[in-house]
């Protein structure tokens, strides 16, 4: 029986394509499904036999782990060299989309607040 290896839910292209990569490299069977048309249902990458199962794991936590470590020296290479997205930069680039956000999780705040201030009255 099939087991999924990896739901490709929020999972961006280029980290889908290097799993598919190491698959085919290390000689594992899989196929892949694609997402449901209103997107209910997300596409996945799913190991064809039983016995591969164990193996694609344990590169996939290899692979994980990897690219973890990549993505941490590249945040920490753009922390240094000062291109790394803080909220400032956020703010002098969208100014309109961090004000509403702002504004947004305030009411929310308030909403949410609402019901202590109307029980103390």
């Amino acid at each position: 029986m099939a087991k999924l290896l990896l739901n490709l839910r929020h999972v961006p292209d280029d980290e889908a394509d290097d799993v598919r990569e190491m698959l085919d490299a290390n000689g594992i069977a899989f196929y892949e499904t694609k997402p449901g048309p209103w997107r209910i249902s997300v596409g996945g990458i799913w190991i064809s036999q039983d016995a591969a199962i164990v193996e694609a794991k344990r590169l996939m936590a290899e692979y994980q782990l990897a690219r973890g470590a990549r993505a941490r020296a590249e945040y920490a290479a753009a922390v240094r060299d000062g291109t790394a997205e803080t909220f400032w930069s956020q703010l002098r680039e969208e100014p309109l989309r961090v004000l509403l956000t702002v504004v947004a999780i305030v009411l929310l705040l308030g909403l949410v607040a609402l019901p202590v201030v109307l029980l103390r009255a």
